[in-house]
């Protein structure tokens, strides 16, 4: 690991001031995943700024029943918060879905939204990667793909975005706020992700001199049910090959409101728009849920080695949506 200077933030301002001074400079929360990047030389700040002392540790809910969850407060403390575990199971599930206890107790809100992609060629710093070496290439789309992307993906790269949480807060239409030298903004959290493009190296439209103080999820419609389901290669402590976030509004046996997210396909959490605007006042039955997903799945384009998501998203759509039906439905 390369040496840097760590520097304390004293305030949020004095954060971004810090940032906007010096381009080399990184922001350090938990560290779960920044901390390995360093080691493994994918990334080399020389200077740290460690935001975990300011006061962004609060969980709070506003008279319209939306949620605001201050970006420095830990994984572990989200998933266990009794009004996200009451009104937002699909958050609570998304976040205990990854990685392990000691590592929730570490990582920020904040920090997840910026986990960088698991690909075997950004991680390894000797093999050319676009996303960490603009114009390097990108070896994933002949080489081992397997675990990426099926839609949304780019010639110029085909990683896929790691974070559980993140795939929750698409569902959830959850906003993104901001705050940078110029004052404050909030993305909706669509628009804060992008797509690779021809700048895979920019997983998201946040700039560089800009810190994330809070996410706002909105209160969920009245008889809404959600859940997280994940697909990976054991039980425990493994990134998805493919996982959804899906929240599911019927009565009378038809479907009045539903949000699907998928994780494991695309450089960013893939909200199912056609699938959704297809199942919007159909009948909550398994045909209509596998006929949307596959309809929202004709713009899949994979690779050699990872067609096989293709079935799996089917499947697992399908019968998580089947699930909510018998949970939620006010017939």
């Amino acid at each position: 690991m390369k040496t840097f200077e760590y520097d304390a933030a004293t305030a949020v301002d004095d954060a971004v001031a810090r940032l906007a001074e010096n381009e080399n400079a990184m922001l350090l929360g938990g560290g779960t995943n920044l901390v390995d990047l360093m080691k493994l030389g994918v990334v080399g700040p020389t200077t740290l700024i460690d935001v975990t002392r300011l006061p962004l540790h609060d969980i709070d809910v506003s008279d319209d029943g939306s949620l605001r969850v201050g970006s420095g407060v830990s994984n572990s403390d989200l998933a266990v918060h009794p009004v996200v575990r009451q009104r937002y199971p699909v958050l609570s599930r998304a976040v205990l879905a990854g990685a392990s206890g000691q590592l929730r107790n570490m990582a920020t809100t904040g920090g997840n939204l910026f986990q960088r992609t698991r690909c075997v060629y950004f991680m390894d710093a000797s093999k050319p990667c676009n996303k960490r070496e603009p114009g390097s290439g990108c070896p994933a789309r002949t080489g081992e793909h397997r675990n990426l992307a099926i839609l949304g993906a780019s010639e110029a790269c085909v990683a896929t975005h790691p974070s559980d949480m993140a795939v929750a807060l698409s569902a959830l239409d959850a906003r993104v706020v901001v705050r940078g030298v110029d004052g404050e903004r909030t993305l909706a959290i669509d628009d804060f992700y992008r797509l690779p493009g021809d700048a895979p190296e920019r997983d998201n439209t946040v700039a560089r001199d800009e810190l994330v103080t809070a996410i706002e999820i909105p209160a969920p419609a009245d008889g809404t049910v959600s859940t997280y389901r994940k697909v990976r290669d054991r039980q425990s402590y493994a990134f998805a090959i493919v996982s959804v976030a899906a929240t599911l509004d019927v009565e009378d046996g038809i479907v009045r409101g539903v949000s699907i997210a998928l994780g494991g396909v695309a450089h960013k959490p893939w909200r199912a728009r056609t699938a959704e605007h297809t199942l919007l006042g159909a009948a909550a039955e398994e045909a209509s849920f596998r006929r949307a997903i596959a309809l929202e799945l004709d713009a899949a384009e994979p690779l050699r080695d990872n067609a096989f998501k293709i079935p799996l998203v089917t499947n697992l759509v399908t019968r998580t949506l089947a699930e909510l039906t018998v949970s939620g439905d006010r017939s």
